[in-house]
């Protein structure tokens, strides 16, 4: 019995054994079981969270955009689009997508771009449609949901341009984000058909314009799909923008230019607002609220008149006898010539060998300042160009605000040129010789402006030479224009021949005076060559503008202020080939300061009314 009672002890120790392992097991998988569900329970709760809520954002409404007298220049327009969501198609996508193309309009290109998305995207995502449905496309969409699986109809914000055209490169537009947009904007990208600012106003103050987004917390399952909303955060609307523009102007303005390839600039010298900025041929912003179609977007890429060009920025020029004004203050600054100076034109001059010839052929005979600002003699110009030198005449432009970028609140803007000895030596390898002073003089050779540039001159120099910076963005803050250190009894001289070119008989632009309640208009006008003359077309006779192909004509130009005897406004107008600046350029220019002296006069007289009224 000895063996029996051995192996009772031996099974009896060795139950004790598993039994205290199975404890002390129990022990440790209690304690870590304790350890997470009551010690670091917040911890994996978060992490729990983050596997089961998201965060998708909601676009907000985009600010709107005013003229200085609160008229919409861009606004939002609450309307429908349609979506579609693939899986609930059951397997029949493009069968859904050809019956819903019988009743909305869907193009070859639609479809593309519909089924790239839904490439892109997973099977449960909304991708959109079509933007913009009537009342009879939903209707009918309504009508026929159970032939469309996957088809819904959502809420949507369409951005409206009323102006169309006419504000169209000033305001800008926007349009869908692009691939590229998305890989520099991470946040974004997580929201449905957002549409960002291109170009103008909407680019420039895109993160005003654009507000903040909001916030939906959602739950969703191990795929990824929502399946309810837990918290919403509303969308902040983006700020809305009041600029100095004045609807009435860009109409006055865009109907003044019609079909010309040009621009026109309206800034307020009290101010520097800008109240009109129009560029011609234009494009309806409106178009790019839906993804443009090949055919459309060929025919404005590819015109030769440049339509999406902001020709007023972008645009640059040998701004010709425009030049003149800086060349006249130049020499007065620097004591090369006074009010009483003559200088003897006969129609050509010569720098060695090399003749330089004025715009009349049999010349003017001998002019003072006023008189050849009046009759824009190039003669004179060569002359006191020579004598006062590069040097001295670049500082002046420089002071005007030529060769550098103006500082307006624009995207795209571009800077000119204005050369020098340093720039011609680095750029050519060549120094800096005397028929470039003397082509400098008549605003030609490498000298290039925008018309804006030529404004912002023209601006300064009636503000009595005032630093004008354009901006057309209204400010609370005041901010007072430096002084250009130009003396003003020069300032008025030019000011007098400007004034004569307009209003004296035999002045380039007498034909285009106004008078609107005792008001005038001063300003010069500027044609300028795109290609060299000959000798022997000179001695054959020079054709008429107009008898020469549209690319083969001279662009014209014109500068001005108004009213003379105070300046409140200063004007640029250019019109590419338009032959002439006293023929062309500047019966535009009369007509938009007319009015603009008009709308003054119209204003004033509803403010004292309402006065009165109160």
């Amino acid at each position: 019995m000895t063996w029996q009672a051995d192996g009772v002890k031996k099974v009896s120790r060795r139950t004790f054994l598993m039994a205290g392992a199975q404890i002390a097991l129990a022990s440790v998988l209690f304690g870590r079981m304790f350890y997470l569900q009551v010690i670091e329970a917040d911890k994996y709760k978060m992490l729990a969270d983050k596997n089961r809520i998201g965060l998708k954002l909601i676009a907000p409404p985009r600010g709107l955009i005013l003229d200085r007298n609160d008229i919409p220049l861009a606004y939002n327009r609450k309307t429908f689009r349609s979506v579609i969501v693939a899986e609930d198609t059951n397997g029949n996508l493009r069968s859904t997508l050809l019956n819903l193309g019988k009743l909305v309009p869907l193009d070859e290109e639609e479809y593309e771009r519909i089924l790239k998305e839904i490439k892109q995207k997973r099977n449960f995502m909304s991708v959109r449609v079509k933007d913009d449905l009537s009342f009879d496309e939903m209707a009918s969409i309504q009508l026929n949901i159970p032939d469309l699986p996957g088809i819904s109809i959502e809420d949507s914000l369409m951005r409206v341009y009323p102006t169309g055209e006419k504000s169209a490169h000033a305001i800008g537009y926007v349009s869908f984000m692009t691939e590229d947009d998305l890989k520099d904007v991470e946040q974004i990208q997580k929201m449905p058909d957002v549409r960002i600012g291109r170009t103008g106003i909407e680019e420039f103050y895109e993160h005003r314009l654009y507000g903040k987004a909001g916030t939906r917390k959602i739950e969703i399952n191990a795929i990824g799909r929502e399946v309810r909303e837990l918290e919403k955060t509303d969308a902040i609307p983006g700020e809305n923008l009041k600029l100095y523009l004045d609807s009435r102007l860009q109409e006055a303005g865009y109907n003044a230019l019609k079909e010309e390839a040009g621009s026109a600039v309206l800034i307020d010298i009290e101010t520097g607002g800008v109240k009109m900025l129009v560029s011609t041929p234009s494009y309806d912003p409106n178009i790019f609220n839906a993804p443009l179609d090949s055919k459309t977007w060929k025919k404005l890429s590819e015109n030769e008149r440049r339509p999406l060009m902001n020709k007023a920025i972008a645009g640059q020029y040998s701004p010709g006898s425009v030049f003149k004004i800086v060349v006249a203050l130049a020499a007065l600054e620097n004591g090369i010539i006074n009010e009483r100076t003559k200088i003897d034109c006969d129609g050509r001059m010569f720098v060695g060998d090399h003749p330089f010839h004025c715009w009349k052929r049999s010349g003017h005979g001998a002019l003072n300042l006023v008189e050849a600002l009046q009759h824009s003699c190039d003669i004179f110009f060569y002359q006191v160009a020579y004598d006062t030198g590069v040097d001295k005449i670049i500082d002046m432009a420089s002071r005007l605000g030529f060769g550098e970028l103006t500082g307006i609140d624009l995207v795209g803007e571009k800077a000119g040129l204005l050369p020098s000895r340093a720039w011609k030596e680095a750029k050519y390898g060549d120094a800096w010789r005397r028929g470039d002073t003397m082509n400098l003089g008549i605003g030609q050779g490498f000298l290039l402006a925008t018309p804006l540039q030529m404004a912002v001159m023209m601006a300064r120099v009636g503000s009595k030479g005032k630093k004008i910076v354009p901006k057309l963005l209204q400010s609370d803050i005041d901010q007072t224009a430096e002084e250009l250190d130009i003396s003003p009894k020069h300032l008025a001289l030019v000011l007098k021949g400007l004034r004569a070119v307009v209003n004296e008989r035999g002045g380039t632009a007498y034909h285009t005076r106004i008078d609107v309640d005792g008001q005038k208009m001063g300003g010069k006008t500027a044609s300028t060559q795109i290609r060299r003359i000959t000798l022997k077309e000179r001695e054959e006779g020079l054709k008429q503008q107009h008898e020469l192909k549209w690319k083969d004509r001279d662009h014209a130009f014109f500068v001005g202020y108004a009213p003379t005897n105070k300046p409140r406004y200063a004007i640029a107008v250019a019109v590419e080939h338009g032959g002439g600046g006293g023929s062309k350029a500047a019966p535009i220019a009369s007509e938009i300061m007319k009015r603009a002296l008009e709308l003054d006069i119209i204003d004033k007289e509803t403010a004292s009314e309402m006065e009165t009224k109160k």
